[in-house]
């Protein structure tokens, strides 16, 4: 009995002991752990990241002037073409016997144009012939008028010659009155013959549309129809491919946010990745910024285009590329990561005064709103009020009185040992 009383005993003993030591040790405040990161001196690159999609410089969209049934399609996807290169055929009959009917037409033009010449060569001819005639009539009628006044003849032989010399006068101007429709019905003529012209060389121009050429030299990076496919280009001329001039220099089309678009400038240097290629950074250079708005959603857009190049034939058509745009680089600055300046530490923030007054930073230099930063001093926090400048996303430029590269800043709280608590640090 007195055994069991005091194994009883001690075990009572060693579970106040173990309680006891939890009770302190759950209740005594550890010592705060932090993540900390060095300011650096270096170079700070600003940039503006967008995303866009990889283009050929200049592409050419072929399609067909004249319907009918595609007969032949000699090119596909990723051929080679050269301008002039026959890349398709239209069934040409049609065309052709237009072309037949449009040269019959001119034929029967010019023909109608040598019989109203031949017509008028007959009313010259007449109106010389009538000319002579009225030309010895005025002469008889004078010799008459001569016999008359020394009374060798009658008034009334006289008479008959005047009324001869006026018949043949009003047939003279019949005859050129005759003579200038002749002459106006061969310029009628003439100008169908030119209109009967004007419809063979239409005809011949469909007829040659129905051999379809590359006009430039490339790459086919589009083909939208097959040998017996009709194309209709009665309303609008239908794509029937499209040809990349150069692969080897190609464009990202970029969508740069309007609270960005201040700082783009052609010439700058920019990056870009795309998914195809992991790992692989490549390069080019802002050629052109379009001024034409695009809105989404009430989100206003521009189209910047980042040239470069494409020697490997890496990059294809269509891509999504992320473009990193250099706006700004300044050298020899002192930079912190982004996330010592979205620190707070609950109970400090707002009652610690900072190491360094507002204006003793702005007199240090510097651009941009006032930050906080917490310095990391023999194991306690310290504020130091700074001035943030250029930041490239990961990392800012600051400035201020009491900065030192190399001196540690919080960046966050590391973590806290098991069962036990550590100080509150907050991100904004």
């Amino acid at each position: 009995m007195k055994f069991r009383t005091a194994i009883g005993l001690a075990c009572l003993l060693g579970a106040g002991a173990a309680l006891a030591w939890w009770w302190q040790g759950g209740n005594s405040e550890p010592e705060p752990q932090y993540r900390t990161a060095r300011i650096e001196r270096g170079v700070l690159t600003a940039v503006v990241s967008a995303s866009g999609t990889i283009n050929p410089v200049a592409s050419v969209q072929i399609g067909s002037q004249v319907s009918g049934q595609l007969r032949d399609v000699l090119v596909d996807f990723n051929s080679e073409v050269t301008a002039g290169q026959v890349i398709a055929r239209i069934a040409p009959e049609t065309f052709e016997h237009r072309v037949g009917q449009a040269r019959a037409d001119l034929e029967a033009a010019r023909a109608q144009v040598y019989v109203q010449q031949s017509q008028v060569a007959a009313r010259r001819a007449d109106v010389t012939r009538i000319e002579v005639n009225l030309a010895e009539s005025r002469r008889d009628l004078q010799r008459k008028e001569d016999l008359l006044e020394r009374n060798f003849i009658a008034v009334a032989e006289r008479d008959r010659a005047r009324s001869l010399a006026r018949a043949q006068e009003q047939e003279l101007n019949t005859a050129k009155a005759t003579l200038d429709v002749a002459i106006a019905q061969v310029r009628n003529s003439e100008a169908v013959v030119r209109q009967r012209e004007a419809a063979l060389r239409a005809a011949q121009v469909d007829l040659d549309r129905t051999v379809i050429r590359s006009p430039v030299d490339g790459v086919v990076i589009k083909r939208s129809v097959d040998a017996g496919q009709t194309v209709a280009a009665s309303l609008q001329s239908p794509e029937l491919f499209v040809i990349a001039r150069n692969l080897r220099d190609m464009q990202v089309d970029s969508s740069i946010d309007e609270t960005d678009i201040g700082r783009i400038r052609a010439g700058q240097k920019a990056t870009f990745t795309v998914d195809s290629h992991p790992g692989r950074r490549f390069e080019g250079m802002v050629s052109q910024l379009r001024m034409a708005a695009t809105n989404v959603q009430n989100v206003i857009t521009y189209n910047v285009i980042v040239t470069f190049s494409n020697p490997e034939g890496l990059l294809l058509p269509g891509m999504t590329a992320n473009v990193r745009i250099a706006t700004e680089t300044r050298d020899d600055v002192l930079k912190v990561p982004n996330a010592a300046l979205r620190l707070r530490i609950a109970g400090l923030t707002d009652t610690a005064e900072p190491a360094a007054a507002s204006g003793a930073a702005v007199a240090a230099g510097g651009r941009g709103a006032s930050r906080r930063l917490w310095l990391l001093e023999n194991g306690k926090p310290r504020m130091l009020e700074v001035r943030a400048g250029l930041s490239d996303g990961l990392s800012t430029e600051v400035s201020g009185p009491e900065l030192q590269d190399g001196a540690e800043v919080i960046v966050g709280a590391a973590p806290a040992a098991a069962g036990r608590r550590s100080t509150v640090l907050r991100m904004f």
